[in-house]
């Protein structure tokens, strides 16, 4: 039996209550990936130019610190990544997650809460992350709605 995880980045508990959805579904294990140090209100106003998030959003090396990992990730053969969009894509705090793993053999499915933007973008950059060893799959926008049938309804589709 494959044994999942759900890992995701929330800055506002949207992105939260969707991945609690997820694993309760899935009967997954979850990780919230924390940035070290935690964005503030401010840090967030994609309105100021110098805000902590655009010049993180600008700068594609950037990899924010995070806090805590997940221990045991080789028990792992599905990973589920959520995150809110940022400028078209996952934030860079997200990336820092991906590039502390090996996971090649694995399976990550990204998920994204977005009123409107879609994971396309996001899928495409993971997979430049992880490398041609992780199969990366096209993943899915959820509403921040995002309902326990929703997300029963598409991972049945996955069928993991």
């Amino acid at each position: 039996m494959s044994k999942v995880l759900v890992a995701y980045f929330s800055a506002s508990g949207v992105t939260a209550k969707v991945a609690e959805e997820l694993a309760k579904v899935e009967k997954a294990d979850c990780f919230e990936i924390k940035p070290e140090k935690p964005y503030t209100k401010e840090d967030l106003d994609y309105t100021v130019k110098t805000s902590r998030s655009n010049l993180e959003m600008a700068d594609e090396a950037c990899r924010p610190a995070i806090s805590g990992c997940v221990e045991n990730m080789a028990d792992y053969d599905t990973g589920f990544v959520g995150f809110p969009i940022w400028w078209g894509r996952e934030p860079s705090v997200v990336d820092t997650f991906l590039d502390a793993y090996d996971f090649s053999g694995k399976k990550i499915i990204p998920f994204c809460t977005s009123g409107i933007s879609g994971v396309e973008k996001a899928s495409a950059h993971i997979k430049g992350i992880v490398g041609a060893n992780v199969c990366v799959d096209e993943g899915k926008r959820l509403g921040a709605n995002g309902t326990e049938e929703e997300v029963r309804l598409w991972t049945e589709l996955l069928g993991i």
